[in-house]
């Protein structure tokens, strides 16, 4: 997989109707160039079924991630999941969708779930899937390679059914769904979020608003990789200053500038001056600046922490991050419209911002960062720290 690809990972769900908790569950994670995704149905709905679902997702990727052989795995998660006496299925269900962005290669794992959707030019292909037997339970596997393009997908039966007991006896069904997401590939901008909202909005549609079952789709996308540099705090060494600014100026990716004394530097490099636009003011944020050859240029420390307020706020979500044309909304609206972010922090320490309780060696800002680091991480983004 080329090296300016990225795997674009999203996925929505449906509750059943009256209940406050989903019984479907799903949890992905990016290690180096592993991406492993979990979808788990939980037998039921509501709170047992959830908690079911969560068990047997936290198991999967635990072990997965601990580098567990895949066989001992699958044994853990059945060897754990109980038999209902009365329908003679598992408690839990679940796919693994796993990629290795080194090979191209991917793996799906299927147990007792609906197919899985694999779209390779705008074409769905249904995966040619292999049958072994596991403590006497049926699991289903395939493999594959990945493309710019490529979507993988897993659903959970109640996207499968929803529409039943309408003029669709049977539910919406795997055909309908694969055609529907072939559909969305023509006709929408490519990213996993178009194309599982544009899946489950319509499952709500043949739902009519009362929602049978808990019903989830998850899926990745292969697109572009999106970069953001920012560059933030003078170095330690002044004569580092033009080493720095040349990292950012060759940054193939969207550029942002963050601290008056940064933005001063860059500026001085570039022979210009930052110009305010006093339109981005706010009582508690300073004017955000520009400068060619950079797309942000805002304040440092307050901006920097109301940045990280908004995103954590909006769960590093840029479709719930509420506008505001300041400073901190737009550093947020880099920082989440981005895949893998790199940070440039300059540890020389502005006495005004220094916190007297601090150690000398540690700034505001590189605890602001840490902390913004933190949260990103949390939810899966690509985050470097480099410091000058």
């Amino acid at each position: 997989m080329a090296v300016d690809n990225f795997i674009d990972i999203h996925s929505a769900s449906l509750n059943k109707r009256g209940e406050e908790l989903c019984g479907d569950k799903v949890k992905y994670l990016k290690t180096g160039p592993k991406t492993t995704v979990v979808l788990s149905d939980g037998l039921g709905s509501g709170v047992k079924a959830n908690i079911l679902a969560t068990l047997t997702t936290e198991i999967l990727i635990t072990m997965l991630n601990a580098d567990v052989p895949l066989e001992e795995v699958l044994k853990t998660v059945i060897a754990t999941l109980p038999i209902c006496q009365v329908r003679k299925i598992a408690y839990s269900t679940f796919t693994i969708l796993w990629v290795d962005s080194r090979t191209n290669q991917f793996k799906v794992i299927n147990f007792d779930n609906p197919p899985p959707v694999f779209c390779h030019q705008g074409r769905v292909n249904p995966l040619a899937m292999q049958v072994q037997e596991i403590l006497g339970r049926k699991i289903q596997s395939a493999e594959g390679w990945l493309e710019r393009g490529d979507f993988l997908g897993a659903i959970s039966d109640g996207v499968l059914y929803a529409g039943m007991g309408m003029t669709m006896n049977f539910g919406w069904g795997w055909d309908n769904i694969a055609q529907y997401v072939e559909g969305v590939l023509v006709g929408k901008s490519h990213t996993a979020r178009t194309i599982v909202k544009e899946v489950i909005d319509h499952t709500f549609e043949l739902y009519q608003g009362a929602v049978g079952d808990d019903a989830t789709f998850v899926g990745l996308y292969i697109r572009q990789r999106h970069p953001l540099m920012i560059f933030t705090g003078p170095p330690l060494a002044e004569a580092q200053d033009e080493q720095y600014v040349n990292q950012l100026l060759d940054f193939e990716g969207r550029k942002v500038v963050c601290g008056g004394t940064t933005g001063n530097i860059v500026a001085s490099y570039l022979g210009e001056i930052v110009e305010m636009d006093l339109s981005t003011m706010r009582p508690d944020l300073p004017p955000i600046g520009m400068l060619s050859c950079v797309d942000l240029v805002t304040e440092g420390i307050l901006t920097l922490s109301k940045a990280t307020e908004y995103i954590r706020h909006c769960h590093c979500d840029l479709g719930r991050l509420r506008f505001d044309n300041n400073g901190a909304y737009l550093l947020a609206r880099e920082i989440l419209q981005a895949d893998a972010i790199h940070f440039l922090v300059g540890q020389s320490i502005n006495e005004f911002y220094q916190n007297p309780l601090l150690p000398k060696n540690i700034s505001i800002r590189r605890s602001l960062i840490e902390e913004l680091v933190a949260v990103l991480r949390h939810f899966q983004k690509e985050v470097t720290v480099d410091y000058c």
